[in-house]
């Protein structure tokens, strides 16, 4: 395992420890609004600190950018780590067990080590640029359907962005002829670390954050899937609107998406 990379497994597996305690007592969490149906917990922040000890401890020199602290300056910002603490927030408050840590390492702008954690089912999703996606230590491959037609597909919606409703559910709508059935989870990088392990065939999503989809996006790509914006191109760091799956599934889920787009949906 490459250094960092297990610097990354590390630091998840200590703010995995710290979710999964605070999940066994749920009426001691406290809940926070940070904005128009966004929550933060004193969990989350309590996981970042264990992530950003972890990485400083090896790493001082090192930039993060974090969901909750966001931009820490280091002296080396070559190196930048990207982390979401608690990707799935409100299924944790509820007590829904679908929820990760999400942990990404770029050098020079490239994501080059990822981590996706779930703690409640002990799964950890891996990546190394070029070295393959990894499932518990055992190397996951996605699928590769012809058609939409028999797949299943994840999402998310955009319910911190409701002006896009209209546009979205047109999306959904013309999709769900096609396909077997879609799942709509809670957790964007889990549902990217299910893309490359197979468990689904493709993903969208619109008005992303970094944090939420850069482990899961090299994850993704390293188990075979490929990853476009809405137009096809690659530009989904800078709008957070993702598709992500086999080429066929990535072209077809296109060709119905774009009739939809609305000028700002666009860029």
């Amino acid at each position: 395992m490459h250094p960092m990379l297990n610097i990354a497994v590390r630091a998840a597996r200590n703010a995995g420890n710290v979710i999964a305690k605070a999940y066994e007592q749920l009426e001691k969490v406290e809940v926070q609004q940070k904005g128009s149906n966004d929550f933060v917990t004193n969990v989350d922040k309590e996981a970042e600190l264990a992530i950003i000890n972890t990485i400083r401890k090896s790493y001082p020199e090192h930039s993060i950018v974090a969901e909750e602290s966001g931009e820490l300056a280091g002296s080396d910002n070559d190196y930048q780590w990207i982390i979401d603490p608690l990707d799935g927030t409100t299924n944790f408050v509820r007590g829904v067990p679908h929820f990760a840590v999400s942990i990404a390492l770029r050098v020079k702008g490239k994501t080059e080590q990822a981590v996706v954690y779930d703690p409640i089912n002990n799964e950890l999703f891996s990546a190394t640029r070029g070295a393959g996606a990894q499932l518990n230590g055992y190397r996951i491959r996605s699928t590769q359907p012809k058609e939409l037609k028999g797949t299943l597909l994840a999402t998310g919606f955009p319910f911190k962005q409701k002006h896009h409703s209209e546009a979205y559910f047109n999306i959904f709508a013309d999709l769900f002829t096609d396909v077997a059935d879609m799942r709509r989870a809670g957790s964007a990088a889990l549902d990217l670390a299910y893309v490359a392990a197979g468990r689904f065939d493709g993903f969208w999503e619109l008005g992303l954050k970094p944090w939420d989809f850069a482990a899961g996006e090299l994850i993704a790509k390293e188990a075979g899937a490929i990853v476009t914006d809405f137009a096809g191109n690659h530009d989904y760091l800078k709008s957070g609107n993702l598709v992500v799956g086999g080429p066929k599934v990535v072209k077809q889920l296109l060709s119905k998406i774009r009739p939809h787009l609305t000028e700002s949906m666009s860029r």
